[in-house]
């Protein structure tokens, strides 16, 4: 039993972490790195695959009961996150069996790796230009953590009990970082290890502050 602890629930919390489907940058970068400098690329959309990964992914929370028990959303405001939330999480005519869908938000915390790269740049919303993103400097992998711990500090005082994150690889394992240290050592590396297009991992938050 070494290692294994009790935590009464009222100080827990379920994240579930989710990296976007297959986005057409991801399938040009295989062929050519250079092609993430390509203003085409302009805040990438899924590919036909990546909606095929949405769709498996979001029959597989429906049937083990996760979709149900998902009290919000939060997504970054990129093309190809908002298409993987909505997806996965969102009540379409398709699900006669559900009542209701979480509430899905976009926040810009949540967004991935800023600057130089057009894929990383989102598009207005309404008439709300992006004003985060910089043409000639990429974000430091320093303000990504930084911003997790911003991002990870928000959501631990929201009521919801259990919540869903759709945002990009990086941004996840740096969200991921935050709590790397309190993690025995022999999971932190799988826990925090490179995510693949539309991989979810758990994870249970506990405020030891509370227990």
């Amino acid at each position: 039993m070494d290692g294994r602890f009790l935590y009464p629930l009222e100080s827990c919390k379920i994240i579930h972490l989710l990296r976007h489907g297959q986005a057409l940058h991801n399938v040009e970068a295989k062929k050519d790195r250079n092609a993430l400098l390509s203003p085409h690329l302009f805040d990438a959309p899924l590919t036909d695959h990546g909606h095929q990964q949405v769709e498996n992914l979001h029959e597989r929370l429906v049937s083990s009961g996760v979709l149900k028990r998902v009290e919000l959303v939060v997504t970054s405001p990129l093309l190809r996150t908002m298409q993987t939330a909505v997806g996965v999480f969102g009540n379409e005519d398709r699900l006669h069996n559900m009542t209701s869908s979480p509430s899905i938000l976009a926040l810009e915390v949540a967004r991935d790796r800023n600057g130089v790269r057009p894929p990383d740049m989102r598009r207005n919303i309404e008439s709300e230009e992006d004003n985060l993103w910089r043409p000639d400097v990429r974000e430091s992998e320093e303000e990504i953590f930084a911003r997790g711990l911003e991002f990870m500090k928000w959501l631990w005082k929201r009521p919801e009990k259990e919540v869903a994150v759709v945002s990009h690889g990086i941004v996840l394992q740096h969200m991921l970082y935050v709590f790397a240290n309190d993690c025995d050592k022999s999971i932190r590396h799988d826990l925090c290890k490179r995510f693949d297009n539309c991989e979810i991992r758990t994870v249970v938050i506990v405020d030891k502050g509370l227990v």
